[in-house]
């Protein structure tokens, strides 16, 4: 393992984005170079809000991240943005079209997007995910948003990494709330019905209010 160059350090802590990137393609590449990374940007953490977006495919994740995110810099805040892919099981690759999605923002200078492949992670996220967002909140953007990808019941990686939890769901999935009850919606703070004009969103909001009736209290999270 090659040591991070001490001019890269430099360059991070001056507000370098393309270090800040580079930094990030590290930890996703190089697992040797992480412990050397954490020692580093962990104490330089600001505190930034990280915010995780899921909820089932095709429900307007990335649409509800670029729209959060437009909030967030109209309020004065600092953006980062990792927005997760599934990674292909054939070519390894991905597609990681979230970001297409967002081009609007990339030429916003408090916004800062990444795209990230899975890589074989199981629950909506990459593994190196968490340690691209304390990179992030290092960098010093005050509020991160962790969109994973399409998830189902036991997919729950982003709530270990994040203080907030938004749960995106559409009308006209079928019984999407019973499907999901037992896992994501439990760990899910806030919900958010996209496509809301559509068919259907009455009845997915009258199920979300008797699983808010009914779901057990989680310890540690209001």
């Amino acid at each position: 393992m090659m040591p991070i160059r001490q001019d890269l350090w430099e360059d991070f802590f001056k507000g370098g984005r393309l270090a800040c990137a580079r930094l990030i393609s590290a930890v996703e590449n190089d697992p040797e170079a992480l412990p050397e990374i954490l020692d580093k940007v962990i104490p330089a953490q600001k505190g930034g809000i990280r915010i995780g977006v899921t909820g089932p495919p095709g429900v307007g994740k990335s649409t509800v991240t670029a729209a959060l995110a437009r909030r967030a810099v109209r309020a004065r805040h600092s953006v980062g943005i990792l927005a997760v892919d599934p990674t292909s099981p054939f070519s390894g690759g991905a597609f990681l079209g979230d970001r297409v999605r967002m081009q609007d923002l990339g030429d916003d200078h408090s916004v800062f997007i990444r795209s990230m492949a899975s890589r074989g992670g199981h629950g909506g996220l990459s593994p190196a995910t968490p340690y691209a967002a304390d990179v992030l909140d290092a960098f010093g953007l005050d509020r991160i948003f962790i969109e994973t990808v399409g998830v189902g019941q036991a997919e729950l990686d982003v709530l270990d990494c994040s203080d907030l939890v938004v749960l995106v769901l559409q009308p006209g999935t079928g019984d999407v709330i019973q499907a999901l009850k037992a896992g994501i919606t439990e760990a899910s703070d806030l919900f958010l019905i996209n496509t809301a004009d559509l068919q259907g969103a009455e009845t997915i909001l009258d199920s979300l209010r008797f699983l808010m009736e009914i779901r057990p209290v989680r310890k540690g999270r209001p």
